[in-house]
């Protein structure tokens, strides 16, 4: 390519930047005005959810869909932040997945608040100290999360969106050829279990707390590593040695965004809920036939114990639809009067 014609490209860019930075503070413009008239409702998961759907199903490329989606997730963010930034609740300490998934649906824009135990994220939000709470609820290969569930049973919180993070697990630290023992979380010690067998083997893993912790045990010692996420490297300032070393690829960790008020329809939602079946014969199925009845299609289904008495269980399901929706109604409308006990966590945008 000729020096002309490279200074030909550069000028075009430019250009453009002056235009997308003018559009991008127009679009801030509006979002604040919006604000106004919303009376400081600035966060609003359905509406959210239908902007990255449209500009995904416009995206004529040549970036991804899924790098679009990061783009405007933090132009959303910054616009938003301009009103009054949210307070983001998350089981901490810094440097965690769960972080990542505060950062990766509300934007670098949002404050995002470190809690010591899922029960405290709860409890962020309950007392006003947190406007929304990510707590994680289940992983592809370590199954449900029991003490969100349970939490879910007791809190007034309502489920207002949700967030699936695909958990890439790194070897952190100074250098791999002086590596005399691995610290991280227990999970993640066993989600790379058969990677560091061939590659490691012998070294001692020690758990920790959270792979944050882990990282930051190993920023101090030039012989030790660490399993995390790259937040928590960029963090401690550690170097990736190794990347993506979990032994199954497609390990996922699905959060939930909890807040005091109901999402409304976006579209294309969830619902969550839990009931309790009465003592009689075939109780089971007079709660899952009004799905079938009503052509509503269930996507999880658990039993836990209730905790009111022996050998008594709680089923906490997923469906399909907002609660609003006509054939869901209907078929919650029916559960209701067959159930000991029924509780709505919330209907929500579904994450993609």
């Amino acid at each position: 390519m000729s020096e002309e014609s490279l200074k030909r490209l550069r000028a075009s860019i430019d250009a453009i930047d002056l235009e997308i930075l003018d559009l991008v503070s127009r679009r801030a413009a509006h979002a604040r005005e919006i604000g106004h008239i919303k009376n400081g409702a600035i966060y609003r998961p359905e509406r959210e959810a239908q902007v990255l759907r449209r500009l995904k199903e416009k995206n004529p490329g040549p970036l991804s869909d899924e790098t679009v989606s990061r783009l405007f997730v933090e132009i959303i963010s910054a616009c938003r932040a301009l009103e009054e930034g949210l307070r983001i609740a998350y089981l901490g300490p810094e440097g965690t997945f769960s972080q990542q998934a505060a950062i990766k649906h509300f934007g670098h824009a949002a404050k995002t608040i470190p809690c010591a135990s899922i029960d405290d994220i709860f409890r962020a939000v309950e007392s006003g100290n947190a406007d929304y709470a990510v707590v994680p609820v289940e992983n592809t290969t370590g199954g449900s999360i029991p003490r969100t569930l349970d939490l879910l049973l007791k809190s007034p919180l309502k489920i207002c969106s949700e967030v699936l993070l695909r958990v890439h697990q790194n070897l952190i630290g100074r250098d791999i050829g002086k590596i005399e023992k691995i610290y991280s979380h227990a999970q993640s010690l066993t989600q790379c279990h058969e990677w560091l067998n061939q590659h490691l083997p012998g070294i001692p893993r020690l758990e920790v707390s959270s792979n944050a912790e882990g990282a930051r045990l190993a920023s101090l010692d030039e012989k030790s590593g660490a399993i995390a996420g790259e937040i928590a490297a960029e963090m401690y300032q550690l170097p990736v040695l190794a990347k993506n070393i979990e032994d199954e690829p497609d390990n996922t960790t699905r959060f939930l965004v909890m807040g005091r008020e109901d999402a409304a329809p976006s579209g294309r939602d969830k619902t969550s809920l839990v009931f309790s079946a009465k003592n009689k014969p075939g109780a089971v199925h007079d709660l899952l036939a009004p799905f079938a009845k009503h052509h509503v299609s269930m996507t999880k289904f658990e039993s836990r114990p209730a905790g009111t008495g022996l050998w008594e269980y709680a089923f906490f399901v997923d469906i399909e639809g907002h609660q609003k929706d006509p054939e869901v109604a209907g078929a919650l409308e029916e559960i209701e009067s067959a159930a000991s006990f029924l509780k709505i966590f919330g209907s929500y945008p579904a994450a993609a």
